[in-house]
């Protein structure tokens, strides 16, 4: 069998980031970077500026835990992906991981260093680590793959969307390498919830009407799953991020929503196109809740 061009495997990579069924060229997309005020039922969004601002792939934004830079996803070269970051004082972009390999989904490790999904040169999508400099790559779990996303649970419990027909939660410890299965069917985006040392996530439901969206929190320490909410009507990934008040936001169809835990339903926090933003997908709010990043068509 002959080895698959770089250019394949990222494609392949990306469609399988993405949940795709058929491979397609990475789609062009910004970060755009915007303030955040109030809280809760007063939050609201303030005008977004391009922190990315190149042609291609810029996708995955991250926080740091200071608040002072966020890491991302991006494809300069048009043949693999590396780690940027862009602080946020200086407005200055810097590139972290330099490899053949690709590098997506930078995550800051509970350690200090930064997690990736790796796809190595044979296509495997594994976890690695990185130091804050993009050196001393190392092998977090050999055997769990093809890893899509992540998100630590504590300094060596990291909850992981596995690919597959359908795609799985996974619960790893990096130590010894176990690793459980605790949902079935599952939509792309892990997230911390702040304050609770617990993971959500979203789940998958076939039913006669079409596909359900649900999110759902997981207690790593005993792995009981709890339901939260139907994610906003319409939505296709309903990509999540938590403010650290305990607000969750989705964007879909041009808006984004806003819950919090006691309440019915969603209540709208923006109208993501009156600011100029169209297709937003992923989202990232800053540790100190007064920024948010999205990703969007150029």
């Amino acid at each position: 069998m002959f080895a698959p061009t770089r250019l394949a495997v990222v494609a392949t990579a990306l469609l399988s980031l993405q949940g795709r069924g058929q491979p397609t060229a990475p789609p062009d997309t910004e970060i755009y970077l915007a303030p955040l005020t109030g809280s809760g039922s007063t939050l609201a969004v303030g005008t977004p500026a391009n922190i990315t601002n190149s042609k291609g792939y810029d996708n995955q934004p991250f926080f740091t835990p200071d608040g002072t830079a966020v890491l991302f996803t991006a494809m300069r070269d048009g043949t693999q992906t590396d780690v940027y970051r862009y602080d946020i004082a200086s407005r200055r972009t810097t590139q972290v991981t330099r490899t053949p390999e690709s590098e997506y989904s930078p995550t800051v490790t509970p350690d200090g260093g930064i997690s990736v999904v790796r796809v190595e040169h044979d296509g495997t999508q594994r976890l690695w680590r990185f130091t804050q400099a993009g050196a001393e790559p190392r092998l977090l779990l050999e055997n769990v793959k093809p890893v899509g996303y992540h998100a630590w649970s504590d300094a060596h419990t990291v909850a992981v969307f596995v690919l597959g027909q359908p795609a799985t939660l996974q619960l790893a410890d990096t130590r010894t390498g176990a690793v459980k299965t605790l949902a079935s069917d599952i939509g792309r985006s892990i997230q911390p919830v702040p304050g609770r040392h617990t993971i959500s996530f979203v789940q998958r439901t076939k039913t006669a009407g079409g596909l359900e969206l649900s999110i759902k929190e997981l207690d790593p320490t005993t792995g009981t799953i709890t339901a939260l909410t139907a994610a906003p009507p319409g939505s296709r990934e309903a990509d999540c991020a938590w403010a650290p008040d305990g607000t969750l936001l989705v964007a879909t169809g041009g808006k984004l929503y806003r819950w919090r835990r006691g309440q019915n339903g969603w209540t709208v926090a923006a109208d993501l196109e009156r600011l100029g933003l169209k297709g937003v997908t992923r989202l990232a709010v800053s540790p100190r809740g007064d920024r948010i990043a999205l990703v969007a068509e150029p």
